[in-house]
């Protein structure tokens, strides 16, 4: 399956952005997704995934409360609402999936990811 991210930008302290997620597997529906996240000079970290049908999420503390993640599977997309966006959410993110039925926090449990998009927060 091939995942294409998009929505990055540049934005300001407490803006919002929406990013999306599109693949091209028919079996979308099938796919547990997470989003990752990685800051320059430093590791790709785990922030957001969802369940194949939506009803489980799961985030890393530091954006709970203003990351909201979901998916539609009608079209083959997952999304990561930023609200309140910081300084520190600058990296480049990147959606991953896998075939799978419970949430995945680990990279190193999805096979299939995308390019990444840029996200740079100023202050």
């Amino acid at each position: 399956v091939q995942l294409q991210a998009s929505g990055g930008g540049l934005v300001q302290a407490g803006d919002s952005l929406r990013l999306s997620c599109t693949a091209s597997e028919r079996a979308f529906g099938s796919y547990v997704m997470g989003w990752f996240r990685q800051a320059p000079g430093k590791e790709r970290d785990f922030v957001a995934a969802i369940n194949w049908s939506g009803s489980s999420t799961y985030y890393t503390d530091s954006v709970k409360g203003r990351f909201t993640i979901s998916r539609d599977n009608a079209k083959n997309t997952v999304y990561l609402q930023m609200n309140s966006l910081k300084p520190e959410d600058t990296a480049v993110y990147y959606c991953a999936g896998n075939i799978g039925r419970t949430l995945l926090l680990h990279e190193g449990n999805y096979n299939y990811w995308g390019q990444g998009t840029q996200v740079t927060v100023s202050s």
